[in-house]
């Protein structure tokens, strides 16, 4: 289930010759390999790309009506290995999935493939996770693009940019038989716009085609002697075919006056921002006409030589807009100005920052000190006005003033209870060396719990804590997702601890879906899913590796028996791996397929109920111990008005969705009694509605009675 539905947006991808699409860049994608006739797709799930693979999902129909084979891969690398498919067979095929990690995990296939080389187009849409919105390392794309020389497009980000980059693309591959990357960034995929359709095609040759009349060619497969001439085949013929193409076609697109004193050079997906600042600086209008010649670089890899000359041609200074490091374009293109006879000065880094997302504040600081110093008379009042230090002093003032709020669990979410579990067995055993995976559980790391000192790949979390298996005096934990199981983990860290004779504990965080992603089924997911095959206990998948000491918790809300288990785990005689599979509903999915079911109840006048927490104002103590063992965000504090009473006390708000949570730590803690449940009634009987009404007759009574014998202090 995943986080969004785009059954409805999917019938946009029907729209033919003439007709315009109105939407958002993920869709705009979708519609464009629709068009170009391609085959097969597939890919794995992950920001800022994961609503492409939803969309997808959504689309099979259409997708079948055209004879195109669908396959959400079980990781990146399934995903890059479907390409081989273009490697015989003059069939177009894309694959997705987000970058730098995505890559990682796919640079095998992706390494073969580009050795090799493709007969049909090969494309492979990767979303540049870089920056503050994202949730991985730092990293670019750029060098695995440059190191195994696949051809990398990087579009403005705009409907009609980004879907004549699918189109060529596609011919980029083909004519140069180079798999070709499709770079986009967040704003890319999110971005809302239009564009004129065509037709969407059948694939020339399908894939069940292919299959009937089978084919191979010995040279395109990396053995030697032939991965021996694979390295010169792209020098000496891919890469001047893919210039030829590049230039020939006009896929890096220049904008502004011929001439100049100074020029910009930047990524495609620069473009807006470097716009942006431009038209702040009263250098460019709303429609994107420069006063300052512009080269923007939709394909950033390879660069064309003699089309970057051309534009610096009478130009003093070139400033390159490259976001990330290290400075992969500055370099080339310094490289190339060294070999040529231009004294174009080059400027970058150090006008823009080294590392860092390029922000519009940043951007427009930049650029105007860049201008400032090559062409000072090309800036207008505008830059120097008061309103513009108006607007830098309230960011700065913004940026200490708002304080910064560390990522944490969601509100009523079943992984909560699993540290809150572990943190009151570290309280009585001591503190254990913890790893930890990719995923919602990484989470842990933060306040409340701070447990977890590592995190190196997605199911890795079992196999980085290999190192510390050597029977000291406590054992190693390692926490794992149901997602990375299925992944990755089962094989590289579970197989890894069964061959090794582990004997550390390692805990699998089981909450139905490849939840961190968007809510995507896996193979252990509880729903029925028309298309796929769930319901694969990860249970029956450990006991068929090898695993022996496997427990099984179908309610990871059951603290007090979450904590004996882990203590089970961490005591028993047993040799080799302890495996603990904590299961428990991902609360954003339950809310999102039970909430509208419920309203609808609601609405038809049937009886419904919905549980609710709360703490007793005059039993809790306002130690906040509670707190510090949960963490969630519907657990607050409340002032009160109670002039004996300085100390603020827990207080749950209306964010709460009733887990229990709160009242099960207080409870296996031997905390404070001060959490009670309560359940709101919609729809009430008859009966409920007297009994509701009588006991509310009765409380306000004695509370009546009682606020008229209270002390109160006056002002005489």
């Amino acid at each position: 289930m995943a986080e969004r539905s785009f059954k409805k947006e999917v019938e946009y991808l029907r729209l033919g010759e003439g007709d315009t699409f109105h939407g958002e860049g993920i869709l705009a994608i979708t519609k464009a390999l629709l068009q170009c006739g391609v085959g097969y797709v597939g890919g794995y799930q992950g920001a800022p790309i994961s609503h492409l693979m939803d969309v997808l999902s959504d689309a099979q129909d259409v997708l079948g009506e055209l004879g195109v084979r669908f396959e959400a891969n079980a990781s990146e690398a399934a995903a890059a290995a479907m390409l081989a498919a273009s490697v015989h067979y003059p069939i177009r095929g894309a694959i997705t999935f987000k970058s730098p990690v995505g890559t990682n995990v796919a640079s095998d296939a992706l390494a073969n493939l580009a050795s090799g080389g493709v007969t049909g187009g090969a494309l492979i849409i990767v979303g540049e996770d870089y920056g503050e919105g994202s949730s991985i390392m730092q990293e670019r794309i750029h060098p695995f693009a440059m190191k195994s020389q696949i051809w990398l497009l990087d579009p403005r980000p705009n409907l009609p940019s980004i879907v004549r980059a699918v189109e060529t693309g596609f011919e980029l591959s083909e004519i140069s038989n180079t798999p070709v990357m499709l770079e986009v960034r967040i704003r890319s995929c999110h971005v809302y716009g239009s564009f004129e359709t065509k037709d969407n095609k059948k694939p020339p040759l399908s894939v069940k085609d292919a299959l009937d009349n089978p084919m191979r060619d010995t040279s395109r497969i990396v053995l030697p002697p032939a991965s021996y001439l694979h390295e010169h085949e792209k020098i000496e013929k891919r890469w001047p075919a893919a210039v030829e193409y590049i230039t020939k076609n006009k896929l890096n697109e220049f904008f502004g006056p011929k001439t100049g004193k100074v020029g910009i050079v930047m990524q495609g997906g620069m473009y807006n921002g470097v716009i942006r600042a431009l038209q702040r600086l009263g250098l460019a209008d709303v429609y994107g006409e420069s006063d300052v010649p512009l080269y923007v670089l939709n394909v950033t890899y390879p660069l064309c030589d003699d089309e970057f000359l051309s534009f610096c041609e009478g130009l003093d200074s070139v400033l390159v807009v490259e976001e990330g490091q290290p400075e992969f374009i500055e370099q080339a293109m310094r490289s190339i100005l060294h070999k040529s006879d231009l004294t174009t000065k080059l400027a970058g880094k150090g006008v823009l920052p080294m590392a860092g997302e390029y922000t519009g504040e940043i951007m427009l600081n930049s650029i105007t000190a860049y201008l400032k110093a090559n062409c000072p008379e090309l800036l207008s009042a505008s830059s120097r006005s008061p309103n513009r230090q108006v607007e830098i002093a309230g960011l700065e003032k913004l940026a200490k003033t708002v304080p910064p709020r560390p990522p944490g669990f969601c509100t009523g979410c079943p992984e909560r209870p699993i540290f809150a579990a572990m943190k009151l067995v570290e309280n009585e055993h001591g503190p254990h060396q913890i790893a930890s995976d990719i995923g919602c559980h990484l989470f842990s790391i933060m306040p409340p719990f701070e447990l977890g000192g590592t995190t190196m790949g997605f199911g890795l979390g079992p196999a980085s804590n290999a190192a510390f298996d050597g029977g000291g005096k406590r054992r190693p934990i390692s926490f794992m997702g149901d997602g990375g199981f299925w992944h990755n983990g089962l094989s590289t860290s579970i197989g890894n601890a069964v061959y090794n004779r582990s004997d550390g504990v390692i805990v699998i965080v089981d909450n139905f879906y490849s939840a961190a992603t968007g809510g995507q089924d896996v193979l252990s997911s509880r729903a029925e899913n028309p298309s796929k095959s769930t319901n694969h206990p990860i249970k029956k998948a450990l006991e068929g590796v090898g695993v022996e000491w496997v427990r099984q918790i179908d309610n990871t809300y059951d603290v007090s028996a979450m904590r004996a288990t882990l203590e089970e785990a961490l005591t028993t005689d047993h040799k080799g791996p302890k495996v603990i599979v904590a299961s428990s509903e991902c609360m954003l999915n339950k809310q999102r397929r039970e909430k509208p079911l419920q309203r609808k109840d609601i609405q038809n006048g049937i009886r419904t109920t919905k549980p609710r927490f709360g703490v007793d104002e005059e039993v809790c103590t306002g130690d906040h111990a509670c707190m510090r063992l949960s963490g969630c965000p519907s657990l607050t504090i409340k002032k009160l008005d109670d002039p004996l009473r300085d100390d603020p006390i827990a207080h749950i708000d209306q964010s709460c969705v009733g887990c229990g949570n709160c009242g099960e730590v207080a409870d296996a803690a031997v905390l404070c009694p001060s959490f009670y449940k309560a359940e709101i009634i919609h729809n009430p009987s008859k009966l409920e509605s007297f009994i509701a009404g009588l006991r509310g007759g009765i409380i306000n009574w004695l509370q009546n009675r009682r606020s008229r014998s209270r002390l109160e202090f006056g002002n005489n």
